[in-house]
């Protein structure tokens, strides 16, 4: 199996990346943080114009009529930007809800025994009755807890699990960076063997949740989603906890990214279900 993108491939990642540095640059990430629960619906149709929701949607129905892996890559450019809003759940719903595509309406929908931005959405989809709000960890995903968990949605874990990654890819540049620039007794911290195994530890598991996700939005298989998405929660969680040790003790404050990082990933590892339900699902497939 080829893991190599193609030209068009990489044109559509690179294409997303430079629209999220240009409209989602890191300033209107710290502004999103000083005014948390506020979608920015400019943002939203700018997406939707890029064809960012629409991707997968026919081209006879107005979409772009590309597959899962260009809209794994989409997603994977998402988590990088830590771009915060029902993004899944919108992409999900194009299609079927009337502006979703476009951008123009925001769909929220229950994912486990979670929905996230329920209160700003104009769509919920699932059953929400008897929500109950919680304490989000990520002041950039207001969580509600429902009492009937809904089954989750294998593309939705897929492009999840491809949000995860790019955090992971994002959280290994950022450690690189700052051990190349902080300096402790007289040189780069770098050049010290423990940081340096940090730094190497968090490209491995990016690049090896890289190839997990790769494969499972081309085959498409439950079994393959639900490693994926395990090997891409390892990669972001762990990931931000070895930047962050990388960091020293500012890696703590609001003010450095991966503060940031690692509580959006610790929301996402419980999105559509938990780590646990994706280990069982495995674990069945092995066993069949």
């Amino acid at each position: 199996m080829r893991f190599q993108l193609s030209e068009d491939q990489r044109a559509l990642k690179m294409g997303v990346r430079r629209l999220l540095e240009r409209r989602f640059p890191r300033e209107a990430l710290r502004a999103a943080v000083d005014a948390p629960g506020r979608i920015d619906r400019e943002l939203w149709r700018a997406l939707g114009e890029a064809g960012f929701f629409a991707l997968t949607l026919p081209e006879a129905e107005g979409g772009v009529g590309l597959g899962r892996p260009e809209a794994v890559l989409a997603f994977e450019e998402a988590g990088r930007a830590l771009l915060p809003g029902p993004l899944v759940a919108t992409h999900l719903a194009a299609g079927a809800v009337p502006g979703a595509a476009a951008g123009e309406t925001v769909v929220a929908a229950v994912g486990g025994a979670l929905v996230e931005w329920l209160d700003a959405a104009d769509v919920v989809r699932g059953d929400t009755s008897g929500a109950v709000p919680l304490r989000s960890v990520d002041p950039l995903t207001p969580l509600h807890r429902v009492p009937r968990p809904a089954a989750a949605d294998p593309l939705a874990v897929l492009l999840t699990a491809a949000e995860q990654l790019g955090g992971a890819v994002r959280l290994s540049e950022l450690a690189v960076q700052h051990a190349r620039t902080r300096q402790q007794f007289g040189r780069p911290i770098g050049a010290f063997q423990a940081v340096q195994h940090l730094c190497a530890d968090l490209l491995v598991r990016a690049e090896t949740a890289r190839a997990a996700v790769y494969a499972a939005a081309v085959t498409g298989d439950p079994g393959d989603i639900a490693a994926a998405r395990l090997l891409a929660d390892e990669a972001a969680v762990r990931g931000a906890r070895d930047c962050l040790q990388v960091h020293g003790g500012m890696g703590f404050t609001w003010e450095a990214d991966v503060h940031l990082h690692l509580k959006r990933a610790w929301v996402r590892a419980q999105r559509n279900g938990s780590v646990t339900d994706s280990e069982e699902l495995l674990a069945a497939g092995l066993v069949s």
